[in-house]
């Protein structure tokens, strides 16, 4: 007889409530079913009223689609958030010294740490910008982070996100409706805010100005437009940082510059915090059928007229394969050791890992290299024995596509569900913004697998979303 995983609860052990947890238990206890019902019907009209109705992590579907909205927060004490963050810091510097370094003399590949063809060959690298260092070797200015946690001390990342990792909004809107329908549990409760989140991006964008920029930096936020599934984060952001959002049709290039059409003539852009893939970015460089691009943007960028942020080529780092390589990177380019572990990973072009991941499928969890969102996946142990045998065709004829890593045991942290409150598997995204300097809000988006037993937190498989509280001393 198999044994069930013994997941770490997050609230309670073997003595009952963990102490941090201790006025969120008091706080339960005294609240009836209807009185719980009827607050989660009114987070659901304030999302609603607000228009936080898009799929987040832009994993496209339904753009009316509410993403469920979990009332517990998820609670950590001021030592593990301080550990976590240095953590973060520390990868995210690390993935950006990675960035420069490939894209100038590629110092790690020549020193044998990483294969070549993982980084030359690999889609999501932009010779368009081979030679190019960005404003304070910054390439990746918004780094998302996924940390799933097994044990009361281990963390573990299970993806890195340097292109434009999204879902701030919901980190943002679910403490200011948490804030508005609990204020005694604020009152009872130390809890480090996080709406200071905008103020350190613009402060961020802004200390990554381009060279010819000799006054205060114009930002603006680059959206695909309206049909975007991640339209409303474009805009609530640009309202919050006090910017301009703009369509790839409001900004042209000419001399040496990037302008903005206004009511009151051009107005010269400095950077361009943009929420576009790279390939729809300029069609002179990358896709040249591509309608949401700005013709010679990359000539502007590269001679220092303007910022793009992320920068393009970002994306090389946070490729699957390149994942497993990050704990080098941190020892090759910072000298450290990390703080934060990998999830152990089998590479499915390497022969002997290959072998593995073909006769252990049913344990393990497979992921397409490129994939994101939950889609292209494999999770062994959940799986029909009809979709192992179509995975296992799928890798055999494409192996470098793959890797796979035990399916692990994700924390639990309590959830409203309906039959009152039960134990869900979370996640944890924080967003560490980097410019001049690197930093990060207290806390972040966790995003809870509200199905029974799922292990799948994306919001396209069922997954919601709740607060995140980091306790001040």
């Amino acid at each position: 007889m198999s044994m069930a995983p013994a997941f770490f609860n997050e609230m309670f052990d073997d003595n009952g409530i963990r102490p941090h947890y201790a006025k969120l238990g008091d706080w339960t206890q005294h609240m009836p079913a209807e009185l719980r019902q009827m607050k989660q019907a009114e987070a659901e009209a304030l999302f609603r009223r607000i228009g936080i109705t898009f799929a987040v992590y832009g994993e496209g579907g339904d753009p009316d689609r509410l993403i469920p909205f979990d009332m517990f927060p998820r609670v950590f004490t001021q030592p593990e958030w301080r550990r976590l963050e240095r953590g973060i810091k520390q990868r995210a510097k690390a993935l950006n010294a990675f960035l420069v370094d490939v894209y100038g003399r590629g110092e790690i590949i020549r020193a044998g740490r990483i294969p070549a063809r993982l980084i030359y060959g690999n889609e999501a690298y932009e010779k368009a910008v081979t030679g190019f260092v960005p404003p304070k070797g910054v390439y990746s200015h918004i780094v998302g982070i996924d940390l799933v946690r097994t044990g009361p001390d281990d963390f573990f990342v299970l993806e890195d996100n340097c292109r434009t990792p999204s879902g701030v909004s919901y980190m943002l809107e679910n403490r200011e409706i948490m804030m508005r329908m609990f204020p005694a549990l604020f009152r009872e409760n130390r809890i480090e805010p996080v709406d200071a989140y905008s103020t350190i991006l613009r402060r961020t964008l802004a200390s990554v100005a381009p060279a010819k920029c000799e006054s205060d930096p114009t930002v603006v936020i680059l959206t695909p437009g309206h049909y975007n599934s991640a339209y409303y984060e474009h805009s609530f952001l640009a309202d919050l940082m006090g910017v301009e959002l703009v369509e790839p049709a409001d900004l042209f290039v000419e001399g040496g510059f990037v302008w903005m059409r206004t009511t009151e003539g051009p107005q010269k852009v400095d950077v361009i915090y943009r929420r576009i893939d790279d390939a729809y970015l300029d069609p002179l460089c990358f896709r040249p059928d591509s309608m949401l691009g700005v013709p010679g943007l990359m000539d502007v960028y590269r001679s220092g007229g303007v910022t793009i942020a992320s920068a393009p080529g970002a994306g090389v780092a946070d490729d699957k394969a390149v994942y497993t390589f990050v704990p080098d990177m941190i020892r090759f380019y910072l000298g450290e050791e990390p703080i934060l572990q990998n999830v152990p990973t089998w590479q499915c072009a390497k022969a002997d890992d290959l072998k593995y991941v073909l006769d252990h499928l049913g344990e393990l969890v497979v992921k397409e290299v490129h994939g994101s969102g939950g889609y292209g996946m494999l999770v062994g142990p959940k799986s029909t024995e009809d979709q192992i045998a179509y995975f296992r065709t799928r890798i055999e004829e494409d192996p470098d596509n793959y890797i796979a890593q035990p399916t692990l045991s994700l924390s639990t942290c309590p959830s409203f569900v309906e039959e009152g409150i039960a134990p869900r598997h979370v996640d944890l995204r924080p967003y560490c913004l980097v410019g001049e300097k690197i930093e990060l809000v207290p806390g972040g988006l966790t995003r809870v697998a509200l199905r029974e037993g799922s292990l799948v937190v994306n919001s396209s498989q069922g997954g919601g979303v709740k607060d995140t509280w980091v306790l001040a001393e």
